[in-house]
């Protein structure tokens, strides 16, 4: 069979380039070619890389460095704070673009897409002139780059849009993908982490081409029905379908957290960050049209150690008021000698649709429980058009430093969907 030849599938994986940097660079384009990256505030303890543009990349600045770390490599990086809302906006362009070729398309985040473009006569080399011309319009349109990977596999089409950036097209082909792929390191290939990474190379595993040869048997002993997948992917076997949703409908769970601008001391404070975060939490549910049935607290201390517990809730819920209240029960129960603390966290799961039948207990007020919607959905409407601090809970005026934190805008979290099977 040669590269023209029909497969099965074929499916596309497109990445946008150095993606919150890039649209940044289109409202600052005198950055466009100096080393700039896109930061958190260092002023608040947020100051962590979050995305870098190629001419910073190239003198070694990476994401999840330190601001102060990023400067000591590269003296002259200027930096700029996000704006989720704008990188939301420029997502769902770019999947207007995608969806006008094929309805099955599946977010991996805000900046990568799988796209399944299979249709009859269609193969790897077609595919790869789709992706040219996806890669013009968006260039054209949004003023960005994308790298796009061809393949009949989500995983090797992922691993090819990694190849040529910024602004590159690479097809894997069934019949030579060992060729090209194989001689990848290992941590290459999809949910191959660091920890799974460090036990591989124990066993002498190095490249994904070591992955594809080494025996089963040990694979399963070291990382159980895990190893077995991994190295199916790594034999280009591979057959996730490409799930038609959203980055916001495959939402698994909904989380925030906050570095706070100096360490959390007493439980007066950790009660404010905890309210902070639920009404965050609570309005994105919201937003979503989302309730949440489990709800977990984390917490980091000044030594940088990390504990977490959760609960169920007794009904799914987007309440501010019945998410902060549980929230800091669970902290006061379970974390509140751990303090000080660095930062806290708030995640809330098990995720249903909020016109789905609630089963409601006896202890619950259902009149109660509308008028707190109703108020929720008041101070939404308040806070959309005069801002976050238009209305606060008397709770976070404690302590001025923490009621400047606006944890929905600061610190907006981007869930990943699941890889669909």
């Amino acid at each position: 069979m040669g590269e023209g030849d029909p497969v099965s599938r074929v499916i596309l994986h497109a990445d946008a380039n150095c993606f919150y940097a890039s649209v940044e660079c289109l409202y600052h384009p005198a950055l466009r070619e100096k080393p700039m990256a896109v930061c958190g505030d260092p002023k608040m303890r947020h100051g962590i890389v979050l995305t870098a543009n190629y001419p910073a990349k190239r003198m070694g600045v990476r994401v999840g460095q330190a601001v102060w770390q990023a400067r000591q490599i590269c003296p002259q990086l200027a930096t700029v704070p996000p704006h989720y809302d704008l990188y939301t906006q420029f997502s769902q362009r770019m999947r207007h673009i995608w969806e006008e070729y094929t309805d099955r398309v599946e977010a991996f985040g805000l900046d990568e897409n799988w796209l399944d473009v299979s249709a009859d006569a269609m193969d790897i080399r077609q595919g790869a002139l789709l992706a040219d011309r996806l890669r013009q319009r968006v260039k054209k349109e949004l003023g960005i780059t994308v790298s796009i990977g061809v393949a009949d596999n989500k995983v090797f089409a992922k691993l090819g849009s990694d190849f040529k950036k910024p602004d590159g097209t690479t097809a894997i082909y069934p019949q030579t993908f060992r060729e090209k792929i194989w001689p990848l390191p290992a941590g290459d290939l999809l949910f191959v982490g660091p920890a799974t990474v460090r036990r591989l190379a124990q066993l002498n595993i190095r490249t994904i081409g070591d992955l594809a040869q080494a025996d089963g048997g040990l694979l399963k002993s070291v990382l159980g029905k895990n190893g077995l997948v991994l190295q199916s992917y790594a034999l280009g076997r591979d057959s996730a379908p490409v799930m038609p949703i959203t980055a916001s409908s495959a939402l698994k769970s909904i989380s925030n957290s906050t570095t706070t601008p100096h360490d959390i001391a007493t439980e007066e404070e950790a009660k404010c960050v905890y309210f902070l975060l639920a009404e965050s939490v609570a309005a994105r549910l919201r937003q979503h049209g989302l309730r949440a049935r489990c709800l977990s607290v984390s917490a980091r201390t000044a030594e940088l150690n990390w504990s977490s517990c959760q609960i169920t809730l007794p009904i799914a819920t987007d309440v501010t008021s019945d998410i902060a209240q549980a929230a800091w029960g669970l902290f006061s129960r379970r974390l509140r000698g751990l303090l000080p603390l660095r930062s806290a966290g708030l995640c809330c799961a098990q995720l249903t649709a909020a016109d789905a039948p609630l089963q409601l207990s006896f202890a619950d007020d259902p009149a109660l429980r509308i008028k707190r919607e109703n108020l929720d959905k008041a101070i939404d409407g308040l806070r959309q058009r005069y801002g976050h601090n238009v209305v606060q809970r008397g709770v976070v005026l404690q302590d001025q430093a923490f009621a400047a934190l606006k944890p929905k805008e600061d610190n907006t979290v981007h869930p990943l969907p699941f890889f669909g099977r």
